[in-house]
């Protein structure tokens, strides 16, 4: 029995066509007004920094891709529903009296347009959608620039690699993905029209079926002939051995061929299906799709399974040299570790303690002068100090992680902790978070502060002690300073903040009086940065994008008024580069008067031939906190190519290139022209360059294996006797860290290294041998311009090993003179925190260089330096001062006891919250005398003034009255220095 399908199904009324079109169009507004909306937003946005062309080329780029991604899904579906429907049976023959498909085929039959024209509008939207963010490898495939160097194997320019392979592996997916959904669309309508019967006996598909069906697997073999030509360059980026990355062997000589003999067979395929689209027997298409899967069983997978299990494995070592070789050279190329950047020296580190290493160690770290070229203050700990200390008004803030930079005082360059102070909108109180406060009153930070990294003050004896000691010495250049006259150490002309790392939020300037200073409350902006509030249309738009009704109602906004967003410096410089991947850790410098932040940008590229592919959220992850995380994923080549600034009062942004060379930053120029500036960086911007921490973790962990050499490095690699571990920080339990250690981070220092004949800044790292604690290497890269990223490598012998980080820390926790001040450690109303473990190569040997800073168990507290560990030859130093610390490491006498005012010499005179005395608080190291007899009365009161603070200090020490303590360590140390004095004058 054969039926026609039915027609003349009821048709929509026109009301109800009204309301679904309603309907539509508001379900329409509420999917795509968001995204209009934030469009127009960046739109304003990239307009105010200069960058709009980048904004232009990304959203057209994005747009083009929809339409070509969904006219390629969506009209290869279309075309495939088209011929289906058109070459449909006449007539559907069925078995039985019902026809289960009858009521499907009469709907699409009465509204063939909606499904043959709506249903791939609608698959074509999702794939336009899906594909657009790919917006990258199309533009680097349409503006590729060669390496010019080639592959090993292929000899075809490294650029292939780079920009036009990820586009055609890109581009083979879409069109597996398209040629895959026409042929379930041609599926499905061919079974519900009939031209495909189940269950049936005969031929179970008609003619048009069978060949539209044949023609599309055809197709879609012919694209997977395609796929495997192309697979084999992707070798070159190959897995399968867990110690390299890089084609193998067993890739170069199973699956390379494997792949073209699949390509073969994969186009015999395609034309078997081809040709059985016009035949009446569907044995030839079936014998070739069993084929196709019986030759990548056996030539895809056993074959090179078989080889490389019995033929590779047991000559492993041999059989991978070439290409053990292979990935050392282009993983050092695509690092920047390659000969013409480091430099290995040989370094015993075996000196010991000497009359003569103290002469070279007093030269080195300038031991002899007021100020030691040591660095003693942790950026990573200090961020409270300075807060309470400087932050001043309570809505002003520093940032977790301070940073270091130097500066030239005085025409002495020296490092310093530095951070900006910002407005931290969580400090605000009471009335302060109100929407016009918060958004239109405290709008900006105030200030740049920093501090000599290698000392800390001391108690002010002129006024009779403070207990002060212990604290960084600050210099501020504010607007306090600036509006007195004050002379500033480092001078800023423009010290407001309008743009920084704790500015998460919006603000609206020029609209009412903002907070400037105490004595200035009613400050207008007169910068650059913002975007214009003018007119009721912008305020809409930001109404609606912030969903503030303030807004739009506020009396205040007016003409002139601007609003500022996406202040965070490394926010700034993403969005204006989306090409770069931003470093975690910006830093504020002070550039020709004005505080800029620098922030480093890296190209990168996931696939290199040969290269290592490293995780790069895992290999920069340590203790560090206060800085972003990266992106966990795979990159094989990296370059710090540009070097980025944001004004901090305009929120201006410039790029600068700093590696003219690299080709992956010239494909991205050629992509946004005139976004990077090229030529002579100006010295007082370069001068504040570091080379950044990630880019250097990366290079680091990668050069625990790939600092190979010699002719025998394949050999050297595969054994990997010779590699070396990152050691992990030894200043934080496991506990802590919620398992094992991570990394120790790297340390930024101003220190003369072996072979310099003065001090450079340096960025520096420790490495350990491999799973084990003894120290294998000191690295260290020079962040000086002449000679930025460059590096020194100094490797230890291994015969005599000298002890690595977490030794030396064990080392300093069970000294006598630590298990001695045991109540320090142990004080239940003190927590106690190690500062950063340096390691500083000193007079042939190593010394490691350790601060102990405490502070009470409160939420106000903050940390204040107590005591300096140094390690040297076998010995630890412990003091309250550095030059006594090592002078104690070294055997040499201990310095006066005595301190001069300003504490030049960076130690400190604070003595610990403790319930009896530390050895070498001056309770304890300077014993009251007896009495000046009566005839020097000068001494007779100092006397009485040292037997007194002693009683002060006992009590205070009975009650845990921590700040009674420090006063009356300051009083006795007075009363000491008094005695001295008037027993010199007797």
């Amino acid at each position: 029995m054969a039926t026609r399908p039915p027609i003349g199904m009821p048709k929509l009324s026109r009301r109800a066509k009204i309301l679904l079109s309603i309907a539509g169009v508001l379900i329409l507004v509420l999917i795509v007004g968001a995204r209009l909306l934030d469009t127009y937003v960046d739109w304003l946005w990239y307009g105010e920094v200069g960058f709009r062309s980048v904004f232009t080329t990304v959203i057209l780029t994005r747009i083009i891709l929809f339409f070509v991604l969904g006219l390629l899904v969506g009209g290869l579906l279309a075309v495939s529903l088209a011929i289906a429907y058109r070459t449909r049976p006449v007539f559907v023959p069925v078995s039985g009296t019902e026809d289960p498909l009858a009521r499907y085929r009469s709907t699409i039959v009465q509204r063939v347009r909606l499904f043959g024209i709506g249903i791939p509008l609608v698959v074509g939207a999702i794939a336009g959608a899906a594909g657009q963010g790919d917006w990258q490898p199309v533009q680097l495939m349409l503006n590729a620039v060669p390496f010019g160097q080639t592959d090993p194997e292929f000899g075809k320019d490294l650029g292939f690699y780079a920009f036009t392979l990820p586009f055609i592996s890109w581009l083979i997916t879409w069109l597996f993905v398209s040629i895959a959904i026409a042929g379930i669309g041609a599926l499905i309508t061919h079974y519900i029209f009939g031209g495909i019967r189940l269950g049936v006996k005969g031929d179970n598909f008609s003619v048009p079926a069978r060949v539209q069906l044949s023609v599309t697997a055809g197709l879609f073999v012919v694209v997977l002939a395609v796929d495997y030509f192309f697979e084999r360059y992707e070798l070159l980026f190959s897995t399968r051995n867990s110690l390299f990355d890089g084609a193998t062997y067993t890739d170069l000589n199973a699956v390379l061929p494997a792949k073209l003999i699949l390509m073969f067979i994969a186009g015999f395929c395609a034309v078997a299906f081809f040709v059985g689209a016009f035949v009446r027997n569907l044995q030839l298409p079936a014998i070739a799709i069993v084929l196709l899967i019986l030759s990548s069983i056996l030539v895809g997978w056993a074959w090179p399974t078989v080889l490389q299990q019995f033929s590779v494995k047991p000559n492993e070592a041999a059989k991978e040299s070439k290409s053990i070789d292979r990935n050392i050279s282009a993983t050092k190329y695509a690092f920047g570790l390659g000969d013409d950047k480091i430099t290995f020296e040989d370094y015993a580190g075996d000196a010991g303690v000497s009359s003569q290493t103290y002469q070279q160690a007093s030269t080195q770290l300038r031991l002899d002068t007021p100020e030691p070229t040591v660095r003693l203050l942790d950026p990573s700990i200090l961020s409270r100090t300075f807060t309470q200390r400087e932050g001043g008004e309570n809505f002003y803030g520093f940032p977790t992680k301070l940073d270091v930079d130097r500066y030239e005082v005085d025409g002495k360059t020296q490092d310093y902790i530095v951070a900006a102070r910002e407005l931290d909108s969580s400090r605000l109180v009471n009335n302060q978070t109100s929407w016009i406060n918060k958004h239109m009153v405290y709008t900006h930070g105030n200030g740049f502060v920093a501090a000599p990294a290698n000392k800390i003050n001391a108690f002010n004896e002129s006024s009779g002690g403070s207990g002060e000691g212990g604290y960084p010495d600050f210099t501020v250049s504010d607007l306090d300073a600036l509006n007195g006259g004050q002379k500033m150490d480092i001078p800023v002309t423009e010290p407001r903040v309008y743009y920084g790392e704790l500015a998460t939020d919006y603000a609206i300037v020029n609209a009412r009086g903002e907070f400037d200073t105490s004595t200035d409350q009613d400050y207008r902006y007169k910068g650059t940065g913002g975007v214009p509030l003018n007119g009721w249309f912008n305020r809409l738009v930001f109404y609606a994008h912030y969903g503030e009704p303030n807004i739009l109602f506020n009396g205040d906004i007016k003409e002139g008024s601007k609003i500022m967003y996406d202040r965070d410096p490394r926010t700034r410089v993403s969005k204006v580069a989306p090409w770069l991947t931003v470093d975690g850790d910006p830093y504020p410098a002070v550039v020709d008067g004005h505080i800029k932040w620098i922030v480093d940008g890296y190209t990168t590229l996931e696939n290199f031939p040969y290269a290592q592919r490293t995780p790069l959220g895992e290999v920069t992850s340590d203790t560090l906190t206060g800085v972003a995380r990266q992106e966990n994923r795979d990159i094989s080549y990296i370059r710090n190519s540009v070097k980025a600034t944001v004004d901090a009062f305009d929120g201006t942004v410039t790029l600068y290139s700093i590696d003219d060379k690299d080709p992956v930053l010239k494909a991205w120029e050629s992509i946004f022209p005139g976004t990077v500036k090229h030529g002579a960086i100006p010295a007082s911007l370069s001068d504040h360059f570091r080379y950044p921490e990630d880019l250097f973790k990366v290079q680091r962990d990668l050069l625990a294996q790939y600092h190979v050499q010699g002719k025998d490095r394949a050999a050297q690699f595969f054994s990997t006797r010779t590699f070396w571990s990152v050691p992990p920080d030894p200043t934080v339990s496991n506990n802590e860290a919620g398992g094992a250690a991570p990394n120790q981070p790297p340390y930024y220092v101003l220190v003369q290294a072996p072979g310099d004949s003065q001090p450079t800044f340096q960025l520096t790292s420790a490495m350990t041998l491999l799973n084990r604690q003894f120290l294998a290497a000191w690295v260290s890269v020079s962040s000086d311009w002449k000679t930025y990223g460059q590096f020194k490598v100094l490797k230890l012998p291994t015969e005599e090993r000298a002890k690595g980080p977490v030794q030396v820390q064990n080392e300093f926790e069970t000294t006598d003179q630590v298990t001695e001040n045991r109540t320090l450690f142990n004080n239940p109303n003190v927590n106690v925190r190690y500062g950063n473990l340096l390691t500083l190569p000193v007079a042939g040997g190593l010394m490691y260089v350790e601060p102990i800073y405490i502070e009470q168990k409160d939420e106000n507290a903050f940390p204040q330096l107590a005591r300096v560990l140094v390690y040297f030859g076998g010995r630890v130093g412990f003091d309250s001062k550095l030059t006594n610390a090592i002078n104690e490491a070294f055997q040499q006498p201990a310095n006066g006891t005595t301190e001069p005012p300003g504490g030049n010499d960076g130690s400190t005179t604070t003595s610990p919250p403790t319930s009896t005395p530390s050895t070498s608080s001056p309770s304890t190291s300077t014993p009251p005398p007896a009495g000046g007899g009566g005839d020097n009365p000068a001494l007779d009161q100092a006397v009485a003034d040292m037997n007194k603070a002693l009683t002060d200090l006992q009590a205070a020490q009975k009650s845990a009255d921590f700040a009674g303590q420090g006063e009356a360590l300051a009083a006795l140390q007075k009363a000491i220095s008094d005695y001295e004095a008037a027993k010199g004058s007797r």
